[in-house]
């Protein structure tokens, strides 16, 4: 089982009544941007080991809490390894630590007892020397046993210094944090102002764990464009949702009017909205309205593609369009449902009103559908090719 380790014990280098873990980051504070990449990979329980409580820091974890993970406020190794389940491995998240989804991924799937370390001279801020080339980079996976190495020696040790000492003595594995993403997505700040710098590039990052076409070249870059405005300025999740929702009742409406270039193109736009609003709301732990926008992106491509058929089928008086568009739709749903990874080429729910589009815009939906279709059909065959047995 997965557990994590936070530690919030060090002041905000401009905000000396505040934790460096409070300072705001990502709409929320920084302690919960760090809990919600821990819950991600699977954390169920999470030790944060403070030096003092702050009204800030009771808040922060309260809400961490009612998303459904464990927290217990510890002060010492003593008390955590107390608090540990003993068989636990257990991810370790320095004092201001800021990082990605992709890293703590990464430490999370090892296997063994691992430290994440930069290169000296890589440009990227080590925060204390594992050896003569090394410095750890803020996270680590170790055992709950541990934790009671610590416990075991004296109480005025540095809790977290002496966590790494133990874990590089028991000869955890180090891996090397590459340089780019120490420059920029990684590292640890205690300065508001360098932390909202920071903040910028690592919520930009978080869309670029999104490997289809659709989103690698259209939403992911529109999503990280608009995402740091967004929390910087406040912006509720919902709002964007909201944005997402009109814009989508109104592609419906240009559709229904046999307007095809309009509606696909302001549905495109919805579809855009309805993605950075799912990430904001990932983001703020909102899970429940993230993956209601994911659906609701994938209902307003099939209303698209359905739409486009009812027109063509009304301006040729031949169902083709309409049969065109079911066809579409049902490989689509196919598609979603077969268990296997996704290709970054495969077809999407959005990939279809982008195929759509430059055809509509030039007066010819009919050709947009069969090549919707056809490339809806290809991708299922080969996702259930995939997943055939090979003699």
């Amino acid at each position: 089982m997965l557990a994590g380790l936070i530690f919030a014990t060090e002041d905000a280098e401009d905000r000396p009544d505040a934790l460096a873990a409070t300072l705001p980051f990502g709409g929320a504070t920084l302690i919960e941007y760090q809990a919600r990449l821990l819950a991600a990979v699977g954390v169920g329980h999470l030790l944060v080991a403070v030096s003092r409580v702050t009204p800030a820091l009771l808040g922060a974890t309260s809400r961490i809490a009612a998303r459904g993970v464990t927290v217990d406020v510890v002060r010492s190794a003593e008390e955590a390894a107390a608090r540990m389940h003993p068989l636990a491995q257990v991810i370790v998240v320095a004092d201001g630590l800021v990082t990605t989804d992709a890293v703590i991924e990464w430490l999370a799937s090892e296997g063994h007892e691992a430290l994440l370390v930069t290169r000296d001279g890589d440009g990227s801020g080590g925060i204390e020397r594992v050896d003569n080339l090394h410095s750890w980079a803020g996270l680590a996976r170790v055992p709950a046993a541990r934790l009671a190495d610590v416990a075991s020696l004296p109480a005025d040790y540095d809790f977290q210094s002496t966590l790494l000492r133990q874990a590089v003595a028991a000869r955890a594995v180090q891996l090397l944090l590459p340089p780019a993403t120490g420059r920029t997505r990684h590292g640890v700040e205690r300065n508001s102002a360098a932390l909202l710098r920071r903040s910028k590039s690592v919520l930009a990052a978080l869309g670029d764990r999104r490997t289809a076409w659709t989103d690698r070249f259209i939403f992911t870059p529109v999503t990280g464009w608009t995402l740091p405005h967004l929390v910087s300025r406040g912006v509720p999740a919902w709002a964007v949702t909201a944005a997402g929702g009109v814009a989508g009742a109104a592609a419906v409406a240009l559709l229904s009017a046999m307007l095809p270039a309009a509606g696909i193109a302001v549905s495109l736009a919805g579809m855009a909205a309805l993605s950075t609003g799912s990430m904001l709301s990932w983001l703020r732990g909102e899970d429940r309205l993230a993956r209601t926008q994911e659906r609701a992106i994938q209902a307003l491509a099939a209303a698209v593609v359905l739409l486009t058929g009812v027109d063509a089928t009304r301006a040729t008086g031949a169902g083709t369009g309409l049969v065109l568009a079911l066809a579409t739709i049902a490989c689509a749903v196919l598609l979603e449902r077969v268990p296997v990874p996704r290709r970054r080429w495969w077809a999407t729910p959005a990939a279809h009103p982008l195929i759509l589009l430059p055809a509509a815009i030039v007066g010819y939906p009919l050709v947009g559908l069969a090549l919707s279709a056809l490339y809806a059909l290809a991708s299922t065959g080969m996702a259930i090719e995939a997943i055939r047995e090979k003699p």
